[in-house]
């Protein structure tokens, strides 16, 4: 991905967090992270499943899967897990972490998944979940 879609891809986010009830703008986000995987920037490189439809059994939107089942040790929706809670520095509800899981498509960093609102090109987990989780 060239630098300047980056850029469209974190213009995109960022209208989409002041404009939420903007339909298109949210349309556009979830068709950008579609299929889009999530990797923690841990040791391990931990994947902690993807940006699909909840009939994915890899889907983040999957509250019966590994990786969106709010019991699940794999999942980023439990807040006791080690990516769930939000005092580990890779978990993307870390409001202050400068490490937090990578949005990656076709091999190359799309952004961020972080509650971090300095960190450029980010989206928080439950505004993405808002979006996206009834999108596909």
């Amino acid at each position: 991905m060239t630098r300047l879609n980056i850029k469209r891809v974190a213009q995109v986010m960022a209208v989409s967090l002041c404009l939420c009830a903007n339909t298109t703008g949210a349309e556009e986000v979830c068709d950008i992270l579609n299929g889009a995987v999530i990797i923690a920037q841990d040791s391990s490189d931990t994947f902690l499943g993807k940006v699909a439809s909840s009939f994915d059994s890899q889907s983040i939107f999957n509250e019966f899967g590994t990786y969106g089942n709010e019991f699940s040790s794999k999942s980023i929706w439990n807040e006791f897990s080690t990516f769930g809670n939000g005092f580990n520095s890779n978990s993307p509800f870390n409001e202050f972490s400068s490490s937090p899981p990578m949005l990656i498509k076709n091999r190359k960093i799309l952004g961020y998944l972080s509650a971090n609102k300095s960190i450029k090109s980010s989206i928080s987990p439950n505004l993405l979940k808002a979006l996206c989780k009834d999108a596909f």
